[in-house]
């Protein structure tokens, strides 16, 4: 065998390969349920790490503990979260019943309002590393007002 004709058999089974994959992917799309679950995980590592930053600015500062709850946060601000909200979490059951409210998945705000988050959540780990006890704390103050904004119409109350 030539060593063009090689090459090409060893594109189309590679090509092969990877579709057989790409399919075997998109045959095994997360459930609804598991969708839930890893929402409501990250939604509460968001909330720890917040817990964090705010116990440093009420008590004792430790500049390091406050950039490494900061970057968590930001981290999952950034990392898609919106791809956890796909057609058919509207209702279901992760590790509880889902507390996203149905309006949520038709309001052309959700958009505007994570990215407030977003920029929010990189605001504070930039503040974060420089240190500044007042400003974390008033940084802190805008980040959690943007998770009220979400809350107060698409969470459903306790």
């Amino acid at each position: 065998m030539n060593k063009h004709l090689k090459q090409v058999l060893g594109s189309v089974l590679a090509v092969s390969a990877l579709a057989g994959a790409a399919s075997a992917v998109a045959q095994q799309a997360p459930k609804p349920e598991q969708l839930i679950k890893w929402r409501q995980s990250a939604y509460q590592i968001i909330a720890w790490n917040t817990g964090r930053v705010k116990a440093n600015v009420e008590g004792k500062y430790n500049k390091d503990e406050v950039v490494k709850a900061a970057n968590v946060i930001a981290s999952l601000a950034n990392s898609g979260l919106g791809s956890l909200f796909a057609a058919g979490t509207e209702s279901g059951k992760g590790w509880h019943d889902t507390a996203a409210r149905p309006e949520l998945f038709k309001d052309a705000r959700v958009g505007e309002l994570a990215g407030n988050f977003s920029r929010e959540a990189n605001e504070l780990a930039r503040v974060a590393v420089a240190g500044d006890v007042a400003t974390v704390k008033d940084q802190l103050g805008k980040l959690q007002r943007t998770c009220k904004a979400c809350h107060d119409d698409f969470k459903a109350k306790d």
